[in-house]
């Protein structure tokens, strides 16, 4: 299958038309497969509906969509490049919700049968989690596009909360060393600060550079806590 250009692809999940396709069955949200036609081409893309969300006794209701976009625009300001390109877009069949462009990949390959090589990549996402305080890292929300076989990570619906929330199953490098390439990623600039603000609140933009901060000093993945539940259920 054929690349499509990005600039064209993010323009279209923009400003497309919607068409619903199916439902994804799995999670506690509504979220569904869309069509969006533009221009004579067609593009997948997964739609999650800010009215289908469950409420959380711990996050904001209604937010978790936003938090979808900010995820991506962390990823993209730091060059991790990993989340798939997602937006906003008020007019979806069933309201305001994120629109996050589709990935082909084998959903039987996940992170609990990665070989050990590939194991080895997830580095960046690990780093990027500890980050956005990630509260739900499953072992199927990292994986290998079909074609080109690059790394992707999605769901972060639930993250940038202020307190300690990191719950995933990714401990593999607790203790080790973060590389120095890694650690020089974390410069949080001006205009992604800026551009995060329609999407979080103030105090959680605020915990996200002091968490950026934190990392620099340590410089270490950090170890499984034992004082609180450290992995999200289900772990897949």
């Amino acid at each position: 299958m054929t690349q499509p250009d990005q600039t064209q692809l993010r323009f279209a999940l923009q400003h497309g038309d919607l068409e619903l396709k199916g439902q994804f069955m799995l999670g506690s949200n509504y979220t569904f497969l869309i069509e969006i036609n533009h221009e004579n081409k067609t593009y997948p893309a997964v739609y999650k509906p800010s009215r289908g969300e469950q409420p959380l006794w711990d996050f904001p209701e209604q937010t978790l969509a936003q938090r979808e976009v900010a995820a991506y625009l962390v990823s993209e300001s730091l060059g991790f490049h990993f989340v798939p390109f997602t937006a906003l877009r008020e007019d979806g069949p069933y309201g305001a919700g994120s629109i996050q462009q589709f990935i082909e990949y084998d959903p039987e390959y996940h992170y609990f049968n990665f070989s050990d090589d590939d194991k080895q990549l997830l580095k960046p996402v690990v780093l990027f989690d500890l980050l956005v305080n990630n509260a739900d890292r499953k072992g199927g929300h990292v994986f290998f596009e079909n074609e080109s076989h690059k790394l992707f990570a999605i769901d972060h619906g639930i993250c940038f909360h202020e307190d300690d929330k990191l719950r995933t199953v990714l401990w593999d490098f607790g203790g080790q060393k973060i590389s120095d390439d890694l650690l020089a990623r974390l410069s949080l600039s001006p205009s992604l600060l800026a551009d995060l603000q329609p999407y979080l609140s103030h105090s959680e933009i605020s915990a996200l550079c002091h968490r950026a901060d934190s990392i620099l000093q340590r410089g270490i993945f950090p170890r499984q806590p034992r004082d609180r539940r450290a992995m999200p259920w289900p772990p897949l």
